[in-house]
C-alpha cells in the first residue's frame, strides 16, 4: 500500500548543461589558494599549536585523528593544506556533509563551483545542472558494490578523467586509503532534486558511511576530533557515534574519555568553553559548543576553540604540524 498523497514528479524538471551556469568560484585561477603550494604562516594561535601537538602524539600512538568539516572549508581553497596533512598521516578519517561532495566533484571536473542562489532560484533553475547529477549515478553504482558515499566518489575521481583532480580531497583520501564519510539529509543537497536521485541507494550508502565513521571512533582514546565550520552535521554525527563506541568499550572494560576536541568557527564564545551556555540563550543552541567543547570531554578529555576563518585556521594548523 502506497502513500495517499500526491508526489512531485521530478521527470518534469528541465536540466541545463553546467556550461550555461555562472560560477561564483573559479579555482583554476593561479591567485586562488587551492592552486598554490601550502605556505607557512607567520604566527599560530595557541589553541592550534596545542592541537598540533596532540595530533603528533595521536599519530605516534595510532589513535584516531578525525577531521569533520562543512563545505566552506573547500570553498576557501584549503585543499593543498588538507591533502598534505593527509599525506603526513595527521588525518586518519574525514567526515563531511553532502555539499562537500558536490563542491569536490565540481572542482575536479570543472575547476569551478558554486552558483548564485539569488540568481537561479528566481526561475527555478537552482541546482538543476546535468553534469552535477552524474554524482547520483556514481553513488548508485558504488552502493551496489557495497561502498559508502565518500568512497564511491573518491574512487570515481581518482580513476576517472577529471581535469582538476589535484583539487579533489576525496580522491586524495581514496588513494591514501583514508575513509571519507558523508552524512546526508535527503532534500538538503541540489543533487537530491534530480530525476536520477535514488533515495534508497543514498540512504544505504550514508548508513554505511556512518558505521565506517563510528568504527574509526573506536580508536579515539588518546586521539583528536576536529570540527571546522559544521554547526549541525559534525556535532550530531559525532555525538551518536561516540555513544555507540563508548557503549561497546564499557562492555569490554575499556574507556574512551581521554581525547582532544577542536572547534574552529566564527562564533564569539567565552574564553572558558568547558562550561555550557545558559539554557534558553541563543548560544546554548550552538551544538559544537555544548557537544564537542563541553559535554563529551567533561570526564577526562580536553577541548579547544579557535575563532578564525578557515583560510586562517587551516594554514596555521598545518604550519604548527610542519614546524614540529
Amino acid at each position: 500500500m502506497g502513500t495517499r498523497h500526491r508526489l512531485f514528479d521530478p521527470s518534469r524538471l528541465r536540466l541545463l548543461p553546467v556550461a550555461e551556469r555562472a560560477h561564483d568560484l573559479n579555482f583554476t585561477l593561479a591567485s586562488c589558494p587551492a592552486k598554490n603550494a601550502p605556505t607557512p604562516t607567520a604566527n599560530v594561535r595557541p589553541a592550534l599549536q596545542a592541537v598540533a601537538e596532540r595530533l603528533i602524539a595521536a599519530k605516534r600512538d595510532g589513535a584516531a585523528r578525525v577531521l569533520m568539516m562543512g563545505a566552506h572549508v573547500l570553498r576557501s581553497g584549503m585543499q593543498p593544506y588538507l591533502i598534505d596533512m593527509l599525506r603526513q598521516g595527521f588525518i586518519s578519517q574525514i567526515a563531511v556533509n553532502g555539499a562537500c561532495l558536490i563542491h569536490d566533484f565540481e572542482l575536479a571536473l570543472l575547476g569551478a563551483t558554486t552558483e548564485s542562489v539569488a540568481r537561479y532560484i528566481k526561475d527555478g533553475q537552482f541546482g538543476l545542472w546535468t553534469e552535477t547529477g552524474r554524482i547520483n549515478d556514481i553513488v548508485a553504482r558504488g552502493n551496489a558494490e557495497g561502498l559508502g558515499l565518500g568512497e564511491s566518489l573518491g574512487r570515481e575521481i581518482a580513476g576517472g578523467s577529471y581535469p582538476h583532480k589535484d583539487l579533489s580531497l576525496v580522491a586524495a583520501a581514496y588513494e591514501l586509503g583514508v575513509p571519507v564519510t558523508a552524512h546526508i539529509s535527503i532534500g538538503q543537497d541540489i543533487i537530491h532534486q534530480h530525476p536520477n536521485f535514488d533515495g534508497a541507494a543514498y540512504g544505504a550508502a550514508s548508513q554505511r558511511d556512518f558505521l565506517i565513521y563510528a568504527a574509526g571512533l573506536e580508536r579515539l582514546e588518546g586521539g583528536v576530533v576536529m570540527n571546522f565550520g559544521s554547526a549541525v552535521m559534525a556535532p550530531e554525527v559525532y555525538l551518536k557515534a561516540l555513544a555507540m563506541v563508548r557503549n561497546v568499550a564499557a562492555q569490554e572494560g575499556r574507556e574512551i574519555r581521554h581525547f582532544t576536541s577542536l572547534v574552529c568557527d566564527l562564533h564569539d564564545l567565552p574564553e572558558d568553553t568547558r562550561a555550557e551556555a545558559p539554557r534558553g540563550s541563543a548560544a546554548y543552541y550552538f551544538r559544537p559548543w555544548k557537544t564537542m567543547l563541553a559535554r563529551t570531554v567533561a570526564d577526562g578529555g580536553e577541548s579547544f576553540y579557535c575563532r578564525a576563518r578557515h583560510d586562517e585556521s587551516v594554514p596555521e594548523l598545518w604550519t604548527a604540524l610542519t614546524k614540529a
